[in-house]
């Protein structure tokens, strides 16, 4: 993942796959889309598929792909609780996520 402000403005502007590569391209990301892609899940069943992420590294990665338009986030008052869904950007990553599937098997 590209660290630095000049890093991604250097390899980012210029080539598609870096720019997916900086929002999705660390194993966090991709598993979060991965597991929204079946529905939308509260942050602690996140937390529970994700096993060996802290909170706090979930809470970062949920801020950044919503900022990044992939997912959305819902506040439900009673019981109070945060439900995460993906957007149709975020659904449009189905095919890679798929594809990263079929080729691990």
């Amino acid at each position: 993942m590209l660290r630095t402000a000049a890093q991604r403005k250097s390899l980012c502007t210029d080539c598609p796959v870096a720019r997916v590569a900086d929002i999705v391209g660390d194993p966090c990301s991709l598993l979060i889309v991965r597991d929204l892609l079946s529905g939308e899940k509260r942050f602690s069943e996140l937390e529970d598929s994700l096993s060996g992420i802290s909170s706090r590294t979930l809470t970062n990665k949920l801020k950044i792909l919503e900022q990044a338009k992939l997912i959305s986030r819902k506040k439900l008052k009673l019981p109070v609780r945060v439900e995460y869904t993906l957007t149709k950007k975020g659904i449009a990553l189905r095919s890679v996520i798929n594809s990263m599937r079929n080729y691990g098997e």
